[in-house]
């Protein structure tokens, strides 16, 4: 199993902005998804309300990890506590698997967690810098992308235009 950063990481990244391509486009879909991640069990199936539950949670936290407000979708999530408090899934099954999705939001790496800061993209990422001050998904593409847009919008406002060499009076 992932760690819960790239857990999250992976199910934010499961819709693709800029290629308007989405992965769990189905409750089929959705089901494999947490299957292939040790979510849910071989003979879990999902419904069209646990897929709006998933587009809501996978939403929530784009949002989340943009550091704006967000309310997540109620699931199914219970405190145990041990060394220290955690949530943990209520039973089994597509919906529990999503609330161990939500529950991953409260391990220390989600500090390290961000979408990228191109509009466009929106891609989730792990900050593995020292000092946590990535922007961007990729420096190489989305952030050429943003400077390159800042460079161009800083020329042409320094531009001034050309006026007649005559006065008129």
């Amino acid at each position: 199993m992932p760690s819960f950063a790239e857990l999250v990481r992976d199910f934010v990244n499961t819709y693709d902005i800029e290629a308007d391509a989405d992965e769990l486009s189905s409750p089929a879909e959705l089901a494999l998804w947490l299957r292939e991640r040790g979510l849910a069990a071989p003979g879990d199936r999902a419904t069209d309300d646990d897929l709006n539950t998933a587009l809501l949670l996978r939403e929530g936290l784009r949002a989340a990890l943009r550091r704006e407000p967000a309310e997540l979708p109620e699931l199914p999530l219970t405190v145990r506590v041990g060394e220290r408090p955690e949530l943990v899934p209520a039973g089994a099954g597509v919906r529990a698997g999503l609330a161990r999705i939500a529950a991953a939001t409260l391990d220390p790496s989600w500090e390290r967690l961000k979408v990228c800061a191109e509009d466009g993209c929106q891609w989730a990422f792990i900050d593995a810098s020292r000092n946590r001050s990535r922007s961007w998904c990729s420096m190489r593409i989305c952030g050429n992308r943003t400077k390159t847009r800042a460079y161009r919008a800083r020329k042409r406002g320094s531009r001034h235009l050309q006026g007649s060499n005559t006065d008129t009076v």
